[in-house]
């Protein structure tokens, strides 16, 4: 009987960990999503000038919240108002150029 209790964990444990084994297996890292949109992006590229293209793309750091709104307040110099409420959610949203 004092065996029963810990053959049993022991047995729910061997189980349960190859289906949550399968579960991290299926979701990419964000290292390797960020791969494959840099060799997307690198399209036809070759050599060294892929190289150089993937080292840019892998090292660049995707824009925070903060610095788009450091830039879209900038660029928002002069307008008040209605007119500049409708620039900036444009310009957060990402649709502005």
């Amino acid at each position: 009987m004092k065996y029963s209790i810990p053959l049993l964990a022991l047995v729910i444990a061997a189980v349960s960990l190859p289906a949550g084994a399968a579960d991290n297996a299926a979701k990419p890292t964000a290292q390797q999503s960020k791969m494959a949109d840099c060799n997307k992006q690198a399209g036809e590229k070759k050599g060294d000038e892929r190289k150089a293209f993937m080292k840019t793309c892998l090292s660049a750091k995707k824009e925070t919240q903060q610095d788009k709104m450091k830039a879209c307040n900038a660029s928002a110099k002069g307008k008040t108002g209605d007119e500049r409420k409708a620039f900036m959610k444009e310009c957060l949203s990402g649709k502005a150029a």
